[in-house]
């Protein structure tokens, strides 16, 4: 009688959407296989000279376990053909640098190699070389600064322009110098908004910005210095005008209007943003009253608006295609809409986390991937293609504290929340 075990196989269809494509063909696959072996089949299958690491999505779902506990867990028999995607794996972040703060960090740059700027609660915007030395620091608000963006212009790589947006109703343009910290200045301040000021973006083009507000408000602007203030400042009263005597030989940011307010949001707008590339005149906001909406923003007027039940939005993205909207919720979700669709109403994939999400950005240079910011302090890295777990996680300051901000670029995720700034490793840069 023999008694040696039968090897029980699935066969399976390997697809792709990376640069290592497989030629199409049928796969015997033994049950018992897990991400590792499989990931090791399509290397030697592809005669690859440097490994590279997959993962493997089975109908939308990373496989975490063996083929046979999936095919049992989803009724699948052993005759049935499997179609198995597989993408590149996301390697184990790893903590860079910290780089303590005496006061919340409520936005993240990583937009400069070598340097990293953070904007935070006691109004100072901040530079930080990769050794962690601290190279310039500028007070642009009196109050809390909720988001910050870097505006692309044509000076000089050590010369840097800011917006900003805060707590004090206002958003500023301020002008910081790396090699010269004591020429950085105030160019102008934004002034439209009757409650804190939530968020501040600029175009590709760095001619325009976008503010939201609790009011309820968006505002359009252009990034010109007037020559003189377009807002009269209000009238005085006595302690403002000894205040004033105090700081009258300090030349003072020209007071701008709004080019255009955007009305249509019934609550708090947590963020609006221009989309990158081609789509011009256009800009998507996020707000309290559960809606996404995407604006002309040449006529003033809401175009369309996603409508989602009880879903308080607190930060807004778009995919590197520009092809989906990213939005996080106090109800503890990341939800994913396609905006090719013409009534803009169906979300595509909703993503699930254990505490609020505070923040999202999308990789810039893989449109599936995702990273989100989470008050239980851990950071997430998400492929959209996978709703039911994270491709990897990492807790911030040990887990112990608020993360209000995540920015990716260059490999590099830099996190902003109460404990600081802290840089993770997170994939690789590409050339």
């Amino acid at each position: 009688m023999d008694n040696t075990p039968t090897t029980v196989s699935q066969p399976v269809v390997f697809s792709t959407q990376t640069q290592y494509p497989l030629p199409s063909q049928k796969f015997m696959i033994p049950a018992s296989w897990r991400r590792y072996q499989l990931s090791q089949l399509v290397n030697k299958a592809l005669s690859l000279e440097k490994p590279v690491p997959f993962d493997f999505l089975v109908r939308g779902e990373l496989l975490h376990a063996t083929l046979s506990q999936w095919c049992s867990e989803n009724g699948v028999g052993e005759e049935e053909t499997l179609e198995i995607e597989y993408i590149e794996s996301v390697m184990p972040p790893q903590k860079m640098s910290d780089f303590p703060h005496e006061d919340w960090v409520s936005s993240v740059s990583c937009q400069f190699q070598g340097y990293f700027l953070t904007a935070s609660y006691d109004g100072q915007i901040r530079a930080f070389d990769y050794s962690t030395n601290l190279v310039s620091s500028t007070l642009a608000h009196s109050a809390p600064i909720t988001s910050m963006c870097v505006i692309p212009t044509t000076t000089d790589d050590s010369t840097y322009t800011i917006a900003t947006s805060s707590h004090d109703l206002t958003a500023q343009i301020t002008q910081i110098n790396l090699e010269m910290p004591s020429s950085s200045k105030a160019l102008a301040s934004l002034h439209l908004h009757t409650a804190p000021v939530s968020s501040i973006s600029t175009d590709t083009s760095g001619t325009h910005l976008l503010t939201s507000s609790w009011d309820g408000l968006i505002g359009l602007w252009d990034t010109t210095v007037p020559a003189s203030d377009e807002v009269p400042e209000p009238t005085p009263n006595e302690r403002d005008r000894k205040k004033r005597r105090r700081v009258e030989n300090a030349a003072k940011p020209k007071r701008k209007a709004p080019l255009l307010v955007l009305k249509s949001h019934t609550a708090r707008v947590s963020k609006v943003l221009f989309p990158s590339g081609t789509e011009e005149k256009k800009a998507y906001s996020c707000g309290f009253d559960s809606t996404v909406r995407r604006w002309d923003t040449e006529h003033g007027i809401c175009e369309h608006t996603i409508n989602a039940s009880e879903k308080p939005f607190l930060d807004l993205a778009l995919t590197s295609d520009g092809n989906s909207a990213l939005a996080v919720s106090t109800d503890r979700t990341l939800t994913l809409f396609d905006l090719r669709t013409s009534g803009l109403t169906a979300s595509s994939a909703t993503f699930h986390h254990p505490a609020t999400p505070s923040c999202v950005v999308p990789c810039e240079s893989n449109s599936y991937q995702v990273v989100t910011g989470a008050y239980d302090g851990v950071v997430r890295v998400w492929d959209v293609r996978s709703t039911k777990s994270a491709m990897a996680t990492f807790k911030a300051w040990d887990g112990q504290q608020k993360v209000l901000d995540v920015d990716w670029k260059h490999g590099i995720v830099g996190v902003g929340g109460e404990g600081g700034l802290e840089v993770w490793k997170v994939g690789e840069e590409k050339a």
